[in-house]
């Protein structure tokens, strides 16, 4: 308990900590992409490669909440697509790992985003009828199921491009929040063993550093399902690709 305690040494560390939980709620209770900006906040409060050991554990504790409020609304056929090329992203992912310093995994945390926000602007240039025949495409699923299981082992950095493709299959408010949140569940859950066992940054000391924002983050997904519900759909959408953008510039910033 007491390694866990001296991994934040300051007040102002322990409230910036305190924030980003309260984001990481909401952002798995509907308000995607809001955790994203948590992202360089615990790479500049513990390290870029270190901080995705860390703050693990935190994600999973937020899904398991997610999961059990969403339990009925998620649709396993989008998750299915996904769910195999993610699954090779998060092996390449884990292999580049173990050959880069940390500047150069924070640059990659932030090209997964800038990623993300590149195909946010295009698809946003393109008319309806091409999204839909794009959409539609045998390749897109596992392309983006391939960007997100990467982006996500190397930096919990999945958000921008799920939001892209859970935005471009045009799902309402609830099976967005609902889909997403089963989604990156299974992937979170599949990285602990890689973490622990390959890269060998999850600690006793960590997991229970994540004991103390329990409650933050149980009020962060309270927060996240008032918003969603008192939402209209079109400022959803917008609020969704504006944090998308915000995301990707406070990381290449910091």
């Amino acid at each position: 308990m007491n390694e866990a305690l001296q991994l934040l040494s300051s007040p102002v560390g322990w409230a910036l900590y305190f924030v980003c939980a309260v984001l990481i709620g909401m952002s798995k209770t509907g308000i995607q992409n809001i955790g994203t900006l948590a992202v360089p906040l615990f790479a500049f409060l513990f390290g870029a490669k270190y901080s995705t050991g860390i703050v693990l554990i935190l994600l999973c504790i937020a899904d398991l909440v997610a999961v059990i409020y969403y339990r009925k609304e998620f649709l396993w056929g989008e998750v299915k697509k996904l769910l195999p090329a993610s699954l090779f992203g998060l092996i390449v992912g884990l292999l580049l790992g173990n050959y880069i310093d940390d500047k150069v995994f924070k640059l990659l945390i932030g090209i997964c985003i800038i990623v993300g926000v590149g195909i946010m602007i295009w698809l946003g240039k393109t008319s309806q009828q091409k999204q839909d025949k794009l959409t539609k495409n045998r390749w897109y699923s596992p392309v983006f199921g391939f960007i997100l299981g990467f982006s996500t082992m190397i930096g919990n950095a999945a958000g921008p491009a799920l939001s892209v493709y859970m935005l471009s299959k045009r799902l309402n408010k609830i099976s967005f929040a609902a889909t997403s949140a089963w989604f990156i569940m299974l992937l979170n859950f599949t990285k602990i063993p890689l973490q622990a066992f390959v890269w060998h940054n999850l600690t006793w000391a960590g997991f229970y550093l994540n004991l103390f924002a329990i409650p933050f983050i149980l009020l962060g997904g309270y927060i996240g399902i008032k918003i969603v519900k008192i939402l209209p759909e079109k400022k959803f959408r917008i609020l969704i690709m504006t944090l998308v953008v915000i995301s990707a510039i406070l990381l290449i910033v910091l």
